[in-house]
């Protein structure tokens, strides 16, 4: 883990539905040269090996990427597993596959040694990866209900869920100028899933916001622990406080792994926490015993396909090949 006194850049996680928006691209991380797939295809063929199709290994975020292969055509799930199948639930593979888990944080630098990967925004931003023009597929996103297993929270012990400041802090964050800076900076990476937000309004405040500095010099400090690094959002919020003179300094806290944050905020190392989703968090708390809830909604995340290999979802199957 790595402490940082300064704001550094958003974690999260996302929705799921039925579909999903199919996507392609020439260049980043779903692009390569025609030469390089056709050699990848024939290889494939030839050997007769499974492509290798990396996934999260964390039991909420691999259940949505499995989620996601279904959709895509890939594999067929027992639908008595629900928004959480592990890999024992798979009871039909439709072409040459093979699913591995690992963790989710590993996935982009080791997207060569797969056929492709289900990355979410928390890792995949930070290395370039936009899901409009990389991704093979992309999680299809249904901001509109409040029930959604994937919508990413702010997390306190649940003897501080009644704490002013930290409700001063969740209202902070789901004001009309951050969800401007979550839309502007993150562009369809991120999206706000707090019903204050009217995207009709939306300005462009990336300039303000990136160059802002706080003080702490006299506030009450709030340790935020997050994921990734992809939070400067956080510096949008901590300038809402500022404006509305609250005398709260937010100090982020990054961890390297998602079964961190959890651990640190239910033994009081940390204040608050944002870097996961409803059904993360609710697994969390049964199986790990954690007395922490969520307190405040922030933004959604789709979870997508990257590939280094192949330029679209089509040229993934023909590389796989069906199964017979």
């Amino acid at each position: 883990m790595r402490n940082f006194n300064r704001f550094a850049s958003a974690a999260a996680a996302a929705i799921l539905s039925a579909g999903v928006l199919a996507g392609c691209g020439s260049t980043g991380a779903a692009g390569s040269t025609t030469s390089a797939a056709a050699t990848n295809k024939a290889a494939a063929k030839s050997s007769g090996e499974a492509v290798k199709i990396g996934i999260p290994d964390d039991a909420t975020n691999g259940g949505r990427a499995i989620k996601l292969l279904e959709a895509a055509g890939f594999i067929e799930v027992d639908p008595a597993a629900g928004y959480t199948p592990e890999t024992k639930d798979i009871t039909k593979y439709l072409y040459n596959i093979e699913v591995v888990p690992a963790q989710a944080n590993t996935l982009p630098s080791t997207l060569d040694d797969y056929g492709a990967c289900v990355i979410n925004g928390t890792y995949a931003i930070p290395q370039g990866l936009v899901p409009s023009k990389d991704a093979l597929i992309v999680e299809k996103q249904d901001s509109g209900s409040a029930e959604n297993p994937y919508v990413n929270v702010i997390v306190a012990r649940s003897a501080d869920k009644n704490n002013e400041t930290y409700k001063k802090v969740v209202e902070a964050f789901q004001s009309q100028y951050v969800g401007d800076y979550i839309v502007a900076k993150y562009s369809e990476a991120f999206i706000p899933s707090f019903s204050a937000y009217d995207s009709s309004k939306q300005e462009d405040n990336t300039a303000e916001v990136d160059a802002y500095q706080s003080d702490k010099s006299g506030k009450t400090v709030v340790k935020v622990g997050v994921c990734g690094s992809s939070n400067d959002h956080w510096k949008a919020v901590q300038k809402v406080l500022d404006d509305e003179n609250a005398n709260i300094y937010i100090e982020l806290v990054e961890f390297d792994a998602y079964n961190l944050p959890n651990e640190a905020l239910n033994s009081g190392e940390i204040d608050l926490n944002s870097f996961q989703h409803k059904a993360y968090l609710d697994n969390e708390v049964k199986t790990q015993g954690y007395a922490i809830e969520s307190i405040g909604d922030t933004l959604m995340a789709p979870l997508s396909l990257y590939s280094h290999k192949v330029s679209s979802l089509d040229d993934l199957k023909t590389l796989a090949g069906k199964k017979a």
